[in-house]
């Protein structure tokens, strides 16, 4: 345990770093936006755009790996949302961002390197095929589920269900992370091995997504903080760092899984709350303190949770 507990720490002090390179006002937040600006729309993309160029996709279909994953999200998420609206007595808003908050992993700036440091390319495979549809997945039926219960709560009409996902698809083909998927997926198909002077610039840039996204969501995490809804954030948490990760264990395994992807798929479902559920709520203007506080619990808690499922899965 102790062996697994010093391979995960670095990830969680690389983000500690980050926090506190703002928060004692070394440098200030626009460089941290600026960094995870680059890391978003330059340095990841590229490592998707690597990974899948030169992967080797050997365990055949993906559908397996996407209900595995996706069967996590649909149980944390229903029970995120009724644990909100029945149990804490909130709208249907605040239901939807409940769920968002308990099943929206950070996939990208914590996942990519956790799973890169304890599973190693074929996990990063694994994690490339999942994100190939999980930004998607989630921003659709996050948009359309809050369009609805806004609907529902103001009485007022929404927007076409074929306007609202006309805007959602608009914004995943402008996407950096769905073009790299989508340019490394051509380059494989082309058969043409990655060499030369561009091989040795992919790769230097691919090597920096894994720190610099750790410290940039670290700089990130300053402008969340516990700012309310301490309560319904708990469960949220608990959701997100056992629940999710228990469900995508025991999916993995009734779908028999390899043990890469597997431990790849836990891992990644084990992680803090990424930022898209901010997002969200501050898209629809409600639930900010809630997804703000799971953020920062689910951060401050992940190095602990994180250890443990990688103590079972190893």
């Amino acid at each position: 345990m102790s062996d697994i507990f010093q391979n995960v720490l670095p990830i969680f002090i690389l983000i500690l770093t980050g926090w506190l390179i703002v928060r004692l006002g070394y440098l200030k937040p626009t460089v941290g936006d600026a960094l995870g600006d680059f890391v978003f729309r330059v340095a990841v993309p590229v490592l998707l755009f690597r990974t899948i160029a030169e992967a080797d996709f050997k365990d055949g279909s993906p559908w397996p790996l996407w209900v595995a994953y996706f069967s996590g999200v649909a149980v944390t998420w229903t029970i995120g949302h009724l644990a909100a609206t029945l149990a804490f007595g909130r709208d249907a808003r605040m239901g939807v961002l409940a769920g968002v908050s308990s099943a929206f992993a950070n996939t990208v700036f914590i996942g990519l390197p956790l799973v890169s440091r304890i599973v190693g390319e074929e996990g990063i495979v694994a994690l490339s095929i999942l994100l190939s549809v999980h930004l998607p997945v989630m921003m659709i039926a996050g948009t359309v589920l809050m369009e609805r219960a806004e609907r529902k709560v103001s009485g007022k009409p929404g927007q076409s269900p074929l306007k609202l996902l006309a805007g959602v698809a608009r914004n995943l083909l402008r996407n950096p992370l769905v073009i790299g998927l989508a340019f490394g997926a051509a380059f494989h198909l082309l058969g043409q091995p990655l060499g030369g002077p561009v091989k040795s610039v992919v790769d230097q840039l691919a090597a920096i997504a894994a720190p610099a996204a750790l410290v940039s969501i670290g700089m990130a995490l300053d402008k969340y903080g516990l700012v309310g809804n301490l309560g319904l954030a708990t469960v949220t948490s608990l959701l997100k760092l056992v629940v999710l990760p228990g469900v995508v264990f025991a999916a993995c395994h009734l779908l028999g899984l390899n043990d890469n992807w597997t431990t790849a798929l836990v891992l990644t479902s084990a992680v803090p709350t990424g930022v898209n559920a901010w997002l969200i709520a501050n898209h629809f203007n409600v639930g900010h303190a809630l997804a703000s506080s799971t953020i920062t619990l689910t951060t401050a808690l992940g190095v602990a949770s994180v250890s443990v499922w990688a103590y079972i899965l190893m």
